[in-house]
């Protein structure tokens, strides 16, 4: 199959090494440098140059706030028949854009990174193909993520952006509440480092992928929740309430078994 890549990024980088061995792959970034670091596959850096390739399918692997830009820059150039398709971990816009358009499309998420995924073993990692995809966009999906190890979930637009909010906002709010009381730690303990980790991690994605994700519709409902229960906690610690931090520490253990 002949697979257009827009993004030359880390992980339409990472999709072009994948997917090169088994198909003819072209990836596109409208900033030559960063094709450097590609290889076996075709090097675009203009966008009439997928016009002569005629890709299959278009995996648009631009970062959130150039989806949709990044869509329309390149759908000239590409035959009617082509499926396109976003890895986008925040859809807002995504679902009205395809409908608009009228040709086929595949949306799906796969909830890794490469700031904290080992990309060489995926088994314990997911990924996400919305219901509403046109039904070959989902097996050529559902067949590349399968080849990865994923466990893959199929939820409509709508359940998607409900899963980001509980997956996505409750810990990038957590450790950026985190990050905003940091004081320097002379002889930090091994928690505070592993939180220390995760924060440097989340502040080095892009300003407008964390903006979106929180901005999502269903985060204010779950950071709600948090801010009760932080409530219930400094209550509980104000009080020195033995038996009930006990209670609260057993109704957690519960919850992460």
């Amino acid at each position: 199959m002949k697979i257009q890549i827009l993004g030359a990024g880390k992980m339409g980088s990472f999709f072009a090494d994948v997917l090169s061995f088994e198909h003819e792959v072209a990836i596109f970034d409208c900033n030559p440098e960063k094709l450097r670091f590609t290889y076996n596959c075709i090097r675009m850096s203009d966008p009439k140059e997928i016009a002569d390739f005629k890709p299959e399918i278009l995996i648009n692997a631009a970062t959130v706030q150039y989806t949709i830009e990044a869509f329309k820059q390149t759908l000239p150039y590409i035959p009617n028949s082509c499926i396109l398709s976003d890895i986008a971990s925040v859809k807002t816009g995504l679902k009205a854009f395809y409908e608009q358009n009228g040709r086929p499309f595949v949306s799906t998420h796969p909830m890794f990174g490469p700031t904290f995924a080992n990309l060489n073993s995926l088994s314990s990692e997911n990924a996400i193909i919305i219901s509403e995809s046109n039904h070959l966009g989902k097996v050529f999906f559902r067949d590349l993520y399968n080849s990865l190890k994923l466990n893959i979930f199929e939820y409509s637009f709508e359940a998607h952006d409900q899963t980001v909010a509980y997956s996505l906002s409750i810990p990038f709010a957590s450790s950026l509440v985190f990050a905003s009381v940091m004081k320097h730690q002379e002889a930090p303990g091994t928690t505070f480092k592993k939180h220390l980790t995760i924060a440097r991690g989340l502040m080095s994605e892009d300003d407008y992928l964390l903006t979106e994700i929180l901005f999502n519709p269903h985060t204010p409902e779950q950071l709600e929740q948090i801010r009760e229960e932080l409530a219930n906690l400094l209550k509980i610690i104000e009080l020195k309430d033995y038996e009930a931090m006990t209670d609260f520490l057993s109704q957690i253990r519960q919850k992460i078994v």
